[in-house]
């Protein structure tokens, strides 16, 4: 481990008994500049993971951590996390460089569990959960939604879209106790709605459509088995998880199920010879509707209007004209996903004389993913009953893909100390990898009997009966690195530290002559606490370490394979045209490439100093750094258009991150046998953009990249108010001489935004949106999250133990892109009727008077935080501005646990070594700013942040050891 490097690190009892699905969920906030976050709750998705922010900018690389597990490249999110002995952070260059070409943004290392010598200890827990989802939309009532839908057409110019009359059946019908079943309508070919009624605008139903997709709660259960030992000459470790995850869908069924076995074997063959060998198979199932894909959250509000009923009278799905997501939900399919991974390791340890050590690994690992899908047709319903056929298209899809990875690693190490006063330690060694890749997919039409999917019993029809051509796809890519690495430590008397590094790294993912690159790095170190001087403090101050570091790496995680060389696509049955009877095949040629593509450069420089007062009770660290991406792939300056295709991507951005850590800790026991202890982490990250040739006009707005600019500005109007009435905004528009607002729109009355002239040219614009000519736009936020922090209270007597952990983001701003409008304000002002969506927030919309039916009347809303809805006259409402800006920066209790260890001496009467019994909750309490609409972590999920919800969990378990 590098000593005067920045690490960070995380224990097994940090980790245990969380009600989580991953490793990686549990290390949210407990390691200062490790950032994870997650942008939905859905089972089949991973949350992201980086080390102090923003490497890349991701067009066309990768800013990831390299993650091993025991010295393995692997999958953070299948390792079972009561496995876990500890989790290493490497966030400086000088402390992951060794690692080389694949670690230029920090390294974790996870450590697990090996046997231990002693007798054979068999550990059995287990963990009975009970998931809530958090933060769940509320539609409106129908006559409410009505009266919403029709002041948006009446302030567009439109007439009514709902009647009084179907607005007083919407009020009987709920007076009724009426649901989700009827409130609909039958035309005279005996079919309900269409042709002569459309359910949008006829139906008279009461359908809060959140409840019914998702469930109210959902049930999970994991459980483990361990056992370890060992003797002087031989140890051992295996274990069992299996982990039943319940999904939130009560339309259609969705869930996780994940099995873990582990064994490990250490041996000491001879004085100077060990070998080591573990092995480890994970096998993860996930399921859920076919349907429930990137569209689903985008048709959830707006095909889902609450007066549309889900069924029809006679309790079948009702066709609504466009789609019914539940039914489609329930009938329209399932895609069950299998992955199945198998890791071997195996190591030589070899010492022939004291002190030299030489290491051999040899790491293999198998990794095999299928894909089954079906698509189904549902069917509609007469007013009998009986089934309208859509002749709608089924399929079957499958796909495998087949991943192969090897690694080598050979080194040797010799220490040596001088008189015990000079200690040095040299390193060398090589280290290789190969990965390949292998995928295959098929799609054949006709599905016959719909529980059965299986290609021999599927027909190649069409819904029509007409020969559908079957779809193959297949492809294979690899890559290769080598890599030469050398580390030279010294130390003198544990005071002054020193290390340096070298890696002369190879990848075959660039050509020859930019294909190997070298990587330096060194690190300092002054251990004060061990000097003379310091000997009369050490009973304050134990621990007083300053260090400082530079290191340089290459990146040559490019999002492409082979990203210098220029596809050419084929496709089998493609073409447009018909030949022989038959499509004929096509090929196309891919994006233009540059072949002098290369390797990123990373350089970061960090200083930091850990402590240690009191005997070590208090204990932290501060780091600051500077980290520069230099010859970042992104997109090359524009070409004319008459090019055809889109400019090759090159080595031509820079980044420069500025940021810095603190973690401080105190950990005592108090006579009485009270031990508690409190841990606070706080980090934060900016980064500039110091070069990005592809934005010649410095072209502002959202994921805009600006030269000189910080990453994630929000530029955007500042809004002065709502105007409460006719006069209020014409008042406003006369103090705009020179255009007034109407280069953002047009048609200003009561109930639209006002905003600020700031650059005092009697009008209100946004310019050219460019750097230079901004108009009043300014800089209202940034979409960054900064300052993580997290904080972890413990405490423990007698057997009892409590743990409260929060964790949270201090400040993040964000406002995002096309339906994100939509799902805020509950219209889109740009778009028609049909991108409306009408949940219980959007009811506080303005209304200069009161509206609706005689006795049931909306009553004004001059206060309200909505401007008026309206219709296809653009976004003049919703432009981005400082009033509708999201706060999403928030605290959360993440978890909470209260356990108790039965006495040791109750134990042994019944044979058992240790029994705790727990309790333990997971996102339990949120404090946020943030409209009620959003999760402040899944706010960029989904569409719009329309988002699969998070769950608040509670767990109950027990852990026994004999």
């Amino acid at each position: 481990m590098n000593l005067t490097g920045a690490v960070g690190l995380a224990t097994a009892k940090e980790l245990e008994s969380r009600p989580v699905t991953s490793a990686t969920q549990a290390l949210q906030g407990l390691v200062p500049g490790l950032q994870i976050s997650t942008s939905t709750g859905e089972l089949d998705k991973t949350a992201d993971i980086s080390i102090r922010g923003t490497g890349t900018i991701g067009e066309g690389s990768s800013g990831a951590p390299l993650i091993l597990i025991d010295g393995m490249e692997g999958d953070l999110n299948t390792v079972n996390p009561q496995d876990i002995e500890n989790i290493s952070v490497l966030k400086d260059a000088a402390a992951s460089s060794i690692y080389g070409s694949r670690a230029p943004f920090g390294v974790i290392l996870v450590t697990t569990k090996s046997g231990k010598k002693g007798k054979t200890n068999v550990n059995y827990n287990n963990s009975f959960r009970i998931s809530t989802p958090i933060n769940m939309p509320e539609m409106m009532d129908s006559y409410t939604f009505a009266n919403f839908m029709n002041s948006g057409s009446l302030n567009q110019g439109g007439g009514l879209i709902f009647t009084e009359d179907l607005m007083q059946e919407m009020l009987n019908w709920q007076a009724a106790g009426g649901g989700s079943t009827g409130g609909v309508k039958a035309s005279s070919n005996g079919q309900w709605g269409k042709p002569e009624y459309d359910p949008f605008t006829t139906a008279w139903a009461n359908t809060n459509w959140y409840d019914e997709v998702y469930k109210s709660s959902t049930f999970s259960q994991e459980h483990n088995v361990s056992l370890n030992g060992g003797s002087d000459i031989v140890a051992y470790y295996a274990s069992f998880n299996y982990l039943d995850q319940g999904g939130l869908l009560k339309a259609g069924d969705d869930g996780l199920q994940r099995y873990n076995v582990t064994a490990k074997i250490n041996t000491n063959l001879t004085p100077w010879l060990k070998f080591n060998y573990s092995t480890r198979f994970t096998r993860n199932d996930v399921w859920r509707p076919t349907s429930f894909n990137s569209s689903f959250y985008d048709q959830l509000g707006r095909a889902t209007w609450p007066n549309l009923p889900v069924k029809d009278p006679n309790g079948y799905y009702l066709d609504n004209g466009w789609t019914n997501p539940v039914q489609n939900l329930f009938e329209g399919g399932k895609r069950n996903a299998q992955t199945d991974r198998l890791y071997q390791q195996a190591s030589l340890i070899i010492e022939p004389i004291k002190n030299w050590t030489t290491h051999v690994e040899f790491n293999y690992s198998i990794k095999n993913s299928s894909v089954k899908e079906t698509s189904l047709p549902v069917y509609n319903h007469d007013i009998e009953g009986n089934v309208i056929n859509t002749n709608k298209d089924s399929y079957l899809y499958q796909d495998q893909t087949k991943e192969n990875y090897l690694n080598l690693n050979i080194y040797s190490e010799y220490f040596h100390s001088f008189n015990n006063v000079h200690n040095t330690k040299i390193m060398f060694g090589f280290q290789t990898e190969s990965m390949q890749q292998e995928f295959s997919s098929t799609q054949k039409y006709g599905i016959m009997i719909g529980g059965m999917p299986y290609f021999d019993i599927t027909t190649g029809l069409d819904g029509k009966g007409n020969v559908k051509a079957t779809k193959a796809n297949g492809n294979g890519k690899r890559w290769k690195t080598a890599g030469f690495f050398g580390r030279l430590n010294y130390d003198y008397m544990g005071r002054y530290l020193a290390e340096i590094n070298m890696r002369y790294d190879g990848s075959s993912r660039f050509r020859r002559g930019s294909r190997w690159q070298w990587s330096p790095s060194f690190s300092l170190g002054w251990n004060i606490a061990q000097e003379k001087f310091w000997e009369s403090l050490t009973d304050i101050a134990n621990t007083l370490k300053l260090r400082v570091s530079y290191g340089e790496l290459g990146n040559q995680n490019t999002t492409a394979w082979y990203p210098t060389y220029r596809d050419m696509i084929l496709k089998s049955s493609n073409g447009t045209w018909l030949q022989d009877s038959q499509k004929p095949n096509t090929a196309e040629p891919g994006d233009l490439v540059s072949n002098s593509l290369t390797w990123e450069k990373v350089r970061t420089w960090d200083v930091g100093f850990d402590y240690g007062f009191f005997n070590n009770r208090l204990t932290g660290s501060f780091d600051y750094y500077i980290r520069y991406t230099d010859g970042m792939v992104g997109p090359a300056p524009e070409l004319p258009f008459t090019l055809g295709t889109s400019a090759p991507k090159t080595n031509n951005c820079n980044l420069r991150t500025n940021g810095w850590e603190l973690s401080i800790g105190w950990r005592d026991r108090l006579n009485n046998g009270l031990g508690y202890s409190a841990t606070f982490t706080l980090s934060d990250a900016k980064t500039i953009v110091t070069s990005y040739p592809s934005n010649a006009t410095n072209t502002i707005g959202l994921n805009k990249y600006v030269e000189g600019r910080e990453i994630g500005e929000i530029w955007g109007l500042q809004t002065i108010g709502i105007a409460k009435s006719e006069e209020e905004m014409q008042a406003h528009l006369s103090s705009l001489p020179k255009g007034g607002q109407e280069a953002i729109g047009s048609k200003w009355s009561a109930g639209d935004i006002m905003y600020r002239d700031l650059n005092g040219d009697g009008k209100i614009s946004k310019g050219a949106s460019t750097l230079d000519d901004h108009g009043d736009l300014k800089v209202i936020g940034n979409s960054t999250p900064r300052y993580f922090f997290g904080i972890d209270l413990n405490a423990d007597w007698k057997g009892f133990d409590v743990r409260f952990f929060f964790q949270g983001v201090m400040k993040r701003d964000y406002w995002g892109k096309d339906n994100f409008c939509g799902y805020l304000f509950g219209v889109r002002g740009d778009k028609d009727i049909w991108h409306a969506r009408g949940l219980v927030e959007h009811q506080n919309y303005f209304r200069a008077q009161a509206i609706g039916i005689d006795g049931h009347e909306l009553p004004a809303n001059l206060d309200a935080y909505y401007p008026r809805p309206v219709f296809k006259e653009g976004a003049k409402n919703q432009e981005t501005q400082s009033r509708y800006l999201q706060d999403a920066s928030y605290i959360r209790l993440k978890n909470f646990q209260l356990g108790y260890t039965l006495p040791a001496k109750w134990m042994k009467n019944i044979g058992l070594t240790k029994c705790r019994v727990f309790v333990s909750g997971e996102n339990l309490w949120t404090g946020t700013s943030l409209s009620s609409l959003f999760d402040p972590e899944t706010i960029s999920g989904g569409n719009g942040g329309n988002a699969y919800p998070l769950s608040s969990t509670w767990s109950f378990g027990l852990s026994l050891t004999l």
